[in-house]
C-alpha cells in the first residue's frame, strides 16, 4: 500500500507543471470566449446560421448558441476544452506507463516491490486526479463569469457537463494507459488516446447529419458525454454511466496487460 500511495503522489507531483500550464489554457479558452457571448447575440449571427446548411450547423454544435448553455457547450466543452483535456490526458496516460518504460523508469520501479497491478491502479488514480484538478479549475472559472457574460447556467448543470467533461478526458487517458501497458511505446498509447477522442466526435458528427445515421451514436463516447445536453438539462445518468464504465473497463485492461507481458525480463 505504501508503495502505491508513493507512485500515485509521484506521479502527481511530477506533472504539477503540466497541470498548472493546462490550467492556464483552460483559463485561457474560457476568458477569452465565454465573455463574447452578449456580443454575439444579433440577428447578423442569426441570419448567417440560418444561411448554412442545417447539417453543418448541428455538427458543429452550433445549433443551440442563442442560448448561454449552447454557446458555452459550442465553444468550450464540445470544442476547444474538449481539445486541451484530451492533449492532456492522452499525454499524462501515455507518460505513466509507455513513458516510463521507454525511459526506463518502470522496470526500476518494479523492481523496488510493488505489484503491476497496483502500478497501474495508483497511475489511473493519479490521471484521474490531474483531470479533476482541471475541472475545479473550469468550475472555477465558468461560474466566475457566469454572471459578467450572461450565460444563464445553472451550477448543478455546469457542474453535470463537467462530469461528462472529465469522463472524456478520462477514457482517452485509460486507452492510453492500456496501449502503453499492452506494448509499452508512446506511439500506441498516444494513438490510442488521441484515437478514441478523434473516433468518438467523428461518430457523432456523422450522426448528426442524417437519420439514417444516428445508429452511430451508439458507438461514440462524445454522444454519451454530451447527446443528452447536460450543460441545458442536467446530468445524464446513462451516458455518464457507460463512459465512466468503459473508462474502467480499460484500466482493468491496463492491468491485465501488463501483468501478463514479459516487461524487459520482470
Amino acid at each position: 500500500m505504501n508503495a502505491t500511495l508513493a507512485v500515485f503522489r509521484g506521479q502527481v507531483r511530477d506533472g504539477w507543471r503540466g497541470l498548472l500550464g493546462w490550467s492556464l489554457g483552460i483559463a485561457a479558452v474560457t476568458g477569452l470566449y465565454l465573455p463574447l457571448y452578449p456580443s454575439l447575440q444579433s440577428p447578423a449571427l442569426t441570419q448567417l446560421l440560418s444561411s448554412l446548411p442545417k447539417e453543418l450547423v448541428r455538427t458543429i454544435g452550433y445549433d443551440q448558441i442563442a442560448s448561454g448553455s449552447g454557446y458555452t457547450q459550442a465553444t468550450f466543452f464540445g470544442l476547444i476544452g474538449y481539445v486541451l483535456l484530451t492533449i492532456a490526458s492522452t499525454s499524462w496516460g501515455t507518460a505513466a506507463i509507455a513513458g516510463a518504460e521507454e525511459h526506463g523508469r518502470l522496470e526500476l520501479t518494479l523492481a523496488h516491490g510493488i505489484g503491476r497491478v497496483h502500478y497501474t491502479v495508483a497511475s489511473a488514480a493519479a490521471l484521474l486526479t490531474k483531470l479533476l484538478l482541471l475541472g475545479c479549475v473550469a468550475c472555477a472559472l465558468i461560474l466566475l463569469l457566469n454572471e459578467p457574460a450572461e450565460l444563464e447556467l445553472e451550477p448543478a448543470h455546469v457542474i453535470a457537463a463537467l462530469a461528462a467533461w472529465i469522463g472524456l478526458g478520462f477514457v482517452s487517458g485509460a486507452a492510453a494507459l492500456a496501449a502503453g501497458a499492452g506494448f509499452g511505446r508512446r506511439i500506441w498509447a498516444i494513438g490510442a488516446g488521441a484515437g478514441v477522442a478523434v473516433l468518438g466526435y467523428a461518430l457523432n458528427a456523422v450522426g448528426e447529419t442524417s437519420t439514417k445515421t444516428e445508429w452511430m451514436w451508439r458507438f461514440s463516447p462524445y454522444h454519451w458525454a454530451f447527446g443528452a445536453q447536460p450543460l441545458s438539462t442536467g446530468a445524464d445518468w446513462g451516458g455518464l454511466g457507460v463512459l465512466w464504465g468503459l473508462a474502467l473497463a480499460l484500466i482493468f485492461g491496463a492491468a491485465l496487460a501488463l501483468t501478463r507481458r514479459d516487461l524487459r525480463g520482470y
